[in-house]
């Protein structure tokens, strides 16, 4: 029994130092802040706010309308003829119900399109740190916001940048 714990000890013991040895090859990256520094992040945005923008204005157009018609409606409804009012109610509800649904088209529409894009440029950062890590023979690579402490030495969030851009 006593050779059976003695046994059992030592490979703790050794357990424990692989894992101080393995602990060497762990970096930590900033992906947050390289996204933030990435140049293409501002061409996506001008690129979706381009492919967006015709849509966006005939939205604040029809907006624009079916506020004049509601405010017309809230001013003029009790002079009106009834029959008038009541077709003006009419489409006032039907341009809300349009309006309603091709805003939230719109708004579907565009994130799904943001984070088609942010998963790319993601994407590129990943490769990017699996090539940094690998050049510099790192096993283990975490997110810096995932991370209590690292020491500056551990850091390839500058090789990473650099190779990105």
């Amino acid at each position: 029994m006593k050779k059976w714990l003695y046994a059992a000890g030592l490979g703790l013991v050794m357990a424990s130092s692989v894992s101080v040895q393995a602990a060497d090859k762990i970096a930590v990256v900033n992906v947050q802040s390289i996204f933030q520094q990435m140049p293409a992040r501002d061409a996506v945005a001008k690129q979706l706010e381009n492919e967006f923008k015709g849509r966006a204005t005939q939205l604040q157009a029809q907006e624009r309308d079916l506020q004049t018609k509601m405010q017309k409606l809230q001013r003029d409804g009790s002079t009106m003829k009834a029959s008038d009012r009541s077709k003006l109610e009419k489409d006032v509800m039907a341009q809300r119900e349009d309006f309603s649904t091709k805003a939230q088209a719109f708004e579907q529409d565009n994130r799904r399109r943001q984070a088609e894009e942010r998963n790319k440029i993601l994407s590129r950062i990943q490769d990017a740190v699996k090539s940094v890590a690998s050049k510099q023979g790192y096993d283990i690579v975490v997110d810096a916001n995932a991370v209590a402490y690292a020491s500056n030495e551990k850091d390839i969030t500058a090789d990473v940048l650099k190779q990105v851009k």
